[in-house]
């Protein structure tokens, strides 16, 4: 049979059991369906790079699927109509990649894109810089004022 991944955003309003119990229905619609789900991660509520239906969170899940497709297309229908779920979609794969996903095993976020320079808090603040309270002197003098 085909594999999949299904990555899943829920609306961030639900509690974390509730974005389990979803993935344990979609599991079940799977099983009907003559499919299987090798495994499953929750991810937990992360941010969006966009707002979808007011909603700047949300709760992700990912699912490795052994399925035919016709179970996997019947899992994405219901996802549609279902009104928790904000976004879904499936990718067909070779084969799926052992051990957790790259979500799980950076959840420092963007830490390592950053090169090892740090981030922002590292440099002083634009109000923390010492000031000079003389002029500069390539600044234009100020015109004399006129009195009428």
């Amino acid at each position: 049979m085909p594999l999949y991944e299904h990555i899943m955003i829920a609306r961030q309003d639900i509690s974390g059991a509730q974005a389990e119990g979803l993935i344990e229905e979609f599991t079940n619609i799977i099983t009907e369906n003559g499919g299987s789900v090798v495994s499953h991660e929750y991810w937990g509520v992360r941010p969006m790079a966009y707002k979808i239906n007011k909603n700047r969170k949300g709760h992700y899940a990912m699912l490795r699927i052994d399925a035919p497709s016709p179970a996997v297309q019947e899992m994405e229908r219901l996802q549609r109509l279902h009104d928790d779920v904000m976004r879904a979609v499936s990718f067909r794969v070779d084969e799926h990649e052992e051990g957790p996903s790259a979500i799980l095993q950076n959840k420092s976020g963007r830490d390592d894109r950053r090169g090892g320079r740090g981030g922002r808090d590292d440099r002083p603040r634009r109000d923390d810089r010492p000031r000079d309270d003389k002029p500069r002197e390539d600044a234009p003098a100020a015109a004399p004022k006129t009195e009428e």
